[in-house]
């Protein structure tokens, strides 16, 4: 397929887009797994008011638009730097 991303041949590294992939795939599984948790504290009734209303009011922070553009100008970059080094070759 032309668009499936293949690991780099000289050190099967994945390329960026795989790198933010798996990041990606990492923290959502944090997230579920801390919200998993979360709720079988609710409830088993271990957690006080306070707390809950501190976890609510402090949220895990989202990926911003700035976060996905800085993303998109690394892999950017990447794409130009792997250009280069195929036309020394």
């Amino acid at each position: 397929m032309k668009n499936v991303r293949r690991f780099d041949q000289r050190g099967s590294q994945p390329d960026a887009r795989d790198r933010l992939i798996i990041a990606l795939y990492a923290q959502l599984k944090a997230e579920r797994q801390t919200r998993e948790t979360l709720e079988w504290v609710i409830r088993q009734g271990a957690l006080s008011p306070e707390v809950l209303e501190a976890i609510a009011a402090d949220p895990v922070p989202v990926v911003t638009s700035d976060d996905i553009a800085s993303v998109e100008k690394i892999i950017a970059l990447d794409e130009r730097r792997k250009g280069r080094q195929q036309g020394e070759k």
